[in-house]
Parts: structure tokens; sequence; C-alpha cells
């Protein structure tokens, strides 16, 4: 959250922006989340089915239907505006692509899925998460946590509600931070190939 806020004033540092923030949030979880981190995976090869087919569910409006995204239900002054998650400098950079690329495959699903699918899809149910199990189920929970996780997405609100419903369904189906780390990984790591594939920068904020 600290990082959002002060991403603005980061732009100063150059390239070296891009290598500060995994090696903060990676030092960050060490220090306070290797405690509950649990990568261990349930259901494997649904969830790489799961995550490649969330990563079509994102392109493809945008792909289908020749300026989907322009209409003033995703880009306004509320949702902000569709623009290039590296600056133009940069997009040639090989450490600065792999360094970008290591950490929307790696540090942001362990981060977001400890935040929405571990922590706040619980807490809505419970504040005190020792009464709540992983995957604990309620319509209320379910839906306000997709709803926060779309908004969070800007301009890609939409595909970023239905990706919340269907990661937090298949927390509420396995129970497992893992599963979730793994599906979140494999829809990440299809995003990154095709933003480098075919200079798709919008799809990295």
């Amino acid at each position: 959250m600290v990082l959002l806020g002060v991403a603005p004033y980061l732009t100063a540092l150059g390239e070296w922006e891009y290598l500060l923030r995994p090696v903060v949030l990676a030092v960050i979880l060490l220090v306070f989340s290797r405690q509950v981190i649990d990568l261990r995976v349930s259901r494997p090869i649904s969830g790489v089915l799961i995550g490649v087919a969330v990563f079509f569910l994102w392109i493809g409006p945008d792909v289908l239907i020749p300026g989907y995204r322009d209409s003033w239900l995703f880009q306004n002054s509320m949702m902000g505006h569709i623009k290039d998650g590296i600056a133009a400098e940069h997009q040639t950079n090989a450490l600065v692509l792999a360094t970008r690329s290591l950490r929307a495959i790696i540090l942001v699903p362990i981060i977001e899925e400890l935040f929405w699918r571990a922590w706040l899809m619980r807490w809505l149910i419970n504040p005190n998460l020792r009464l709540v199990p992983m995957g604990a189920f309620s319509w209320s929970s379910l839906l306000i946590t997709a709803a926060l996780f779309g908004s969070e997405h800007g301009p890609y609100w939409d595909v970023g509600l239905v990706t919340g419903i269907i990661y937090n369904l298949w927390m509420v189906r396995t129970k497992r931070l893992g599963d979730l780390v793994l599906v979140h990984a494999v829809t990440n790591g299809c995003l990154s190939a095709y933003v480098l594939l075919f200079q798709k920068w919008q799809y990295w904020p």
C-alpha cells in the first residue's frame, strides 16, 4: 500500500524503481509473512487450466471487440485511464522486463492472495481469524472481496470482478493458499508473456 502511494515519486529513480520494488516486497514477505505462506498445491492441473482460462478472460473483450475499453464505463475519473505499465524508455531494457515479469509472476500472487483470499474473505466473516478456516464461505464476503478486487484494477474492473469471483470460489473449493497462488501466478505469467510478445504494456499496472 505504501509503495502504491509513493509510486509517482519513485519514477525519479528511473530503471532502479523496477529493481527496488521487488526487493522491498520480498523482504517484507520474508520478515512478516513467512510463517503463514503455505505454497502446497492440492489441484495443480486444475489450477493451471483455470489460470490460463482467466488470462483469456482478461484479454478477450479487447481482442474480440475493438475499442471496447474506450467506453466511459471503464475509463473515467473514478476508475482512471489506461496507461502503459512501463515507461517507454524502459520497454527495451532486458533487466527491467525480467524484474517486472518476476514480480508479476512470483511476488504479486503471494501478496495479493495473502490479502484478498487468506485475510479479507475470512475477516469479513469474523475479524477473529482463528475462528474462520481458510476457504470459509459466505456470499457477502465472497462478493465484497470480488468487488474490491475488481475496483483495484481500475479500467479493467469488469474482468477484475469476474476474476475475483473465480478466484474466491477456487479458494472455497481448495481451501489452500498455495492453490490460489498457483492460479494467480499462471494468469500473470500468461499476461506477462502476452505483454512482452505483443507490447501490450497496459496489462502491466
